[in-house]
């Protein structure tokens, strides 16, 4: 009889860190995203890499686009903080139970930001430099990933916004 515990052993490790990567990949898209770093955005994403913000107001397509027209809206939120939880992670299984090459993340987003207004400073300060959030949004992720050379990495992004909330502005 063949000894499987070994084997077992290793598709379990196998499979905890193939989830700690696919978790890390949903983080460095946040970080990415709140910096505003588009180079570190793009290179989250496979070559063919597609993202879909329309349900947020925005534009589906290629990873390439889909930066570009993030770089010039968010420009208008100089202060944005992503807060991705309740992430569940589903790996495709290979025939014998190994992981496979690809992966989805379901994720819930809650995203203060602060929209730069004409009246939004406090008292004493120059209008547009306050930093306190005025603008949420919130929604759910999804995300899929697939097992490239360099790691994982998404193919996919799909934005579901539930709620949106703009606070109103000091005149």
């Amino acid at each position: 009889m063949p000894n499987t515990e070994a084997m077992t052993q290793r598709v379990e490790h196998t499979t905890v860190m193939d989830r700690l990567a696919i978790d890390d990949l949903v983080t460095g898209y946040a970080i990415a995203v709140d910096d505003g770093d588009w180079a570190a955005y793009r290179a989250l994403f496979v070559p063919e890499g597609r993202a879909d913000y329309r349900s947020a107001g925005g534009i589906a397509g290629g990873v390439t686009d889909v930066a570009d027209w993030l770089a010039e809206v968010l420009r208008r939120f100089p202060v944005r903080q992503h807060l991705i939880v309740n992430r569940r992670i589903g790996i495709q299984l290979r025939d014998g139970g190994a992981p496979g090459d690809t992966a989805t993340v379901q994720a819930d987003y809650l995203n203060p930001m602060h929209l730069v207004g004409p009246h939004d400073a406090p008292p004493g300060e120059a209008a547009g430099t306050s930093a306190a959030p005025n603008y949420t949004c919130a929604g759910r992720y999804l995300f899929t990933a697939r097992r490239a050379a360099g790691g994982w990495r998404l193919s996919e992004v799909v934005v579901h916004e539930k709620w949106r909330q703009l606070l109103p502005t000091s005149t």
